[in-house]
C-alpha cells in the first residue's frame, strides 16, 4: 500500500515541476542563444573592421578609422571634429555603401 502512495507522489513531483522546466526552455531559446549569437556577430564585425570603413560608434559618433592599433585594442577615429580614440568594442556599425543606397522600388 505505501508502494503505491510513493510512486504516485514521484510522478505528480515530476509533473509540477514541468512548468518550470519549460521556463527554463523557452528563456533559453528565446532570450539566451539569440544574445550569444549576437555577441558572437558583433565580435566578428570587430575583427574585421579595416583601415578607412566609415563607422558610428557607441555613443552616436560617426567618423572614419584613422589608425588601427592592435596592440592596445584602440582604433583612431577621424571625425570633422578631430580625431578620436576609442576601444575597439565602442565601435556598433559601419556605414557601407550598401547600407546609405536609396531602396528601389
Amino acid at each position: 500500500m505505501y508502494n503505491v502512495i510513493f510512486l504516485q507522489e514521484g510522478v505528480g513531483s515530476l509533473m509540477s515541476m514541468l512548468p518550470f522546466l519549460a521556463i527554463i526552455f523557452v528563456f533559453y531559446f528565446f532570450m539566451i542563444r539569440p544574445q550569444m549569437n549576437r555577441q558572437k556577430k558583433e565580435k566578428a564585425f570587430q575583427a574585421e573592421i579595416k583601415k578607412g570603413a566609415k563607422v558610428v560608434t557607441s555613443s552616436g559618433i560617426h567618423g572614419k578609422i584613422a589608425e588601427i592599433n592592435a596592440a592596445e585594442n584602440t582604433i583612431t577615429i577621424e571625425t570633422s571634429a578631430g580625431k578620436i580614440k576609442f576601444e575597439r568594442s565602442a565601435i556598433s556599425m559601419e556605414l557601407s555603401k550598401k547600407f546609405l543606397a536609396p531602396v528601389k522600388k
